[in-house]
């Protein structure tokens, strides 16, 4: 049976600003079991970035985590202290940033950067930690490792900044690695490179990984559990298989609709989702994806839906077509067959 390392429940998380409360997350629940990778896709804006430094506990003012739970190894991490919490962050849970430029410490070598890490919390020497260090250099594929250890950030291409920062992030040999967009303005090789690399590590390592993009197609190949969210809910949640191949959600169907697709000798145009996210200064009453949806009824705009199920009872949607007693759709039902990737 497999072990919960991570619970979110029912968290929510505000921005207090001169105009009003942001209700950036509205009440999302999920878990990450160990050793498996989950995605969390959406739009900018939907919540996933929100979410991460919720678990994390590094939002920065005016933001704040206003209810919920999020529990690790059994204890509630809303309630531990900053202290506490420091010695949790690179140690037993690490978090790879979207930035590595700016996320590196320009003035200090890698080598460096890697070792505090170490010394911090696992206690070892200095001599030890460099040691170390240039063993985590090597895990992450980085060239000649013994001369780059002593290289500064700037000396690095933006994919060997990434790995650099893998490497400082798996030093402690975290339990659970958060990897915010860690492949965002990276060419598409080096961003395959990147994904490979995350993979084997949590195979290698038996780390357990939240995998956070906008893009359902990055997620395809590295997880095995998905989660969408938009407007700072969750839309549908769901097996790599059943978010791809079975989807319920009309805002999931429109984001693998909009994923380019290889069709030999013929031109296609990009299918884009029309409209804006909703301003969560003033969050919908009903179905935040109500005012985008092609198939939205009267009753999507007035009350929320409840999650339905399907299949084993762990592939769940938000949304009001669901109902046993909803109206059919012809078009939204032929959606529902997925759509195949490279297709």
């Amino acid at each position: 049976m497999s072990e919960k390392l991570l619970e979110v429940k029912n968290l929510r998380t505000s921005f207090f600003t001169h105009l009003g409360e942001v209700k950036a997350i509205r009440g999302i629940s999920f878990d990450v079991e160990k050793g498996e990778s989950l995605g969390i896709v959406g739009e900018s804006g939907s919540g996933k970035s929100v979410a991460s430094l919720s678990i994390m506990k590094l939002l920065l003012y005016p933001g704040k985590i206003v209810g919920g739970e999020i529990i690790f190894n059994g204890e509630d991490l809303v309630k531990k202290s900053n202290r506490a919490m420091m010695n949790i962050r690179g140690n037993e849970i690490a978090m790879i940033f979207q930035d590595p430029m700016t996320s590196l410490n320009p003035v200090y070598t890698i080598g460096n950067q890697i070792a505090e890490a170490i010394v911090k919390h696992q206690k070892l020497s200095k001599r030890e930690a460099n040691k170390k260090a240039l063993e985590m250099l090597k895990l992450v594929n980085i060239p000649d490792s013994e001369k780059r250890i002593k290289n500064y950030p700037h000396e690095f291409s933006g994919g060997m900044r990434q790995r650099a920062m893998i490497a400082i992030a798996l030093s402690c040999e975290p339990e659970l690695l958060i990897a915010d967009e860690p492949t965002t303005a990276l060419d598409v090789t080096i961003q395959a490179q990147i994904l490979d690399l995350i993979k084997t590590l949590n195979s290698k390592l038996d780390t357990s990984t939240m995998l956070i993009t906008h893009d359902l197609g990055v997620v395809a190949d590295v997880c095995s559990r998905v989660v969408v969210m938009y407007g700072g809910l969750i839309m549908e949640k769901g097996s790599i298989r059943d978010i791809y191949y079975e989807p319920m959600h009309p805002y999931t169907m429109g984001l693998l609709k909009s994923i380019p697709k290889v069709v030999s000798d013929e031109k296609q145009r990009l299918i884009p989702i029309p409209g804006t996210p909703p301003d969560l200064l003033n969050p919908p009453k009903g179905c935040p994806f109500a005012a985008r949806c092609d198939y939205a009824m009267r009753i999507c705009n007035q009350e929320q839906p409840p999650y339905f199920k399907s299949g084993n009872g762990k592939h769940e949607a938000m949304c009001w077509l669901l109902h046993p007693e909803a109206p059919g759709n012809e078009s939204y039902e032929q959606l529902k067959g997925g759509v195949r990737i490279g297709k």
